[in-house]
């Protein structure tokens, strides 16, 4: 099953796999995705290009607005999937601490999130530039026992889209499956030995923010996404628009540019079956529930 914020479903139809509707920290002071009315919009426009469900990536503490998404996704009927997780130190207060942080993982993602009816559906982790930081060590290891507990796939921020290798390494040795692992930002590290070599292991290769012009990976993405492709993995590729601003949503990219211009180069030059597993067959296993004792797909 996948978990969304009115329930379980077992299809998600056209996806973005990797967004934020509501999105505050304190390093983007003054850009905070917190409007609750252009979030509708947002959600409104990308059904119209055909859009059936969106994945928000915030994690806990950074203004998921978890309420508002259970309206949001009742008005509109696009399925929302919400997070737990924690993202890197730096976007919380100074000597902030975290205990019992896989019991408030484990809650979120079978309780709900704070007062609201939702629950979450996935982890949200992060990794450090390069390496794993003693934060990030400790997150992922309460992810990992979270996991294991629900089932519930885990996500991982990559410091411009290194350290993935590091991240699956240590998931896998704490009992995670690798099926169970969505790496994004990998369009940010181009590395596509590096890409083949996730891939090879079962991990879910997510390629994310296409045309944000503070990392500029257009120009190499589609040949990133060919040789996956050419080498048989195009299952286990997943695209999101990665909006984090209120000026990225101003400028209409993300959601909007993810359906209205991403989807029909990827079609143009890889076929409509390539387009149809990566925005709607795969986000539907990588989202899906692993039930606890297997290995999912």
């Amino acid at each position: 099953m996948i978990r969304t914020v009115l329930g379980d479903v077992d299809q998600l139809g056209v996806t973005d796999s990797h967004d934020h509707l509501f999105f505050r920290s304190a390093r983007l002071a003054g850009q905070e995705l917190d409007d609750e009315g252009a979030a509708l919009d947002a959600v409104v426009e990308f059904k119209a290009l055909g859009g059936a469900a969106v994945v928000q990536w915030t994690p806990y503490g950074l203004g998921r607005r978890a309420d508002a998404l259970v309206e949001i996704s009742r008005r509109t009927g696009v399925s929302l999937v919400a997070a737990t997780g924690l993202h890197r130190a730096e976007h919380y207060p100074e000597g902030a601490e975290w205990p019992k942080l896989a019991e408030t993982f484990h809650r979120e993602l079978t309780v709900g999130i704070g007062a609201s009816t939702a629950r979450a559906g996935l982890i949200k982790v992060a990794g450090a530039f390069h390496g794993l930081d003693a934060h990030a060590r400790f997150v992922l290891a309460a992810a990992a026992e979270a996991q294991l507990a629900t089932g519930a796939p885990i996500a991982v921020h990559h410091e411009l889209g290194t350290a993935a290798d590091d991240v699956l390494e240590l998931l896998t040795r704490l009992g995670v499956p690798p099926a169970s692992v969505l790496l994004g930002h990998l369009n940010r590290f181009p590395d596509r030995r590096a890409h083949l070599e996730l891939a090879k292991q079962g991990a879910w290769l997510a390629f994310d923010g296409p045309s944000r012009a503070n990392h500029a990976t257009d120009p190499w993405l589609l040949d990133c996404l060919g040789a996956l492709i050419d080498a048989g993995y195009g299952d286990r590729l997943l695209l999101g628009g990665d909006t984090t601003t209120a000026q990225a949503r101003v400028d209409g990219l993300g959601m909007r540019y993810l359906l209205a211009r991403l989807r029909p180069r990827i079609i143009r030059e890889f076929g409509a079956a390539a387009a149809d597993a990566i925005f709607r067959d795969n986000p539907a296993r990588a989202f899906r529930w692993a039930e606890r004792g297997t290995v999912p797909a």
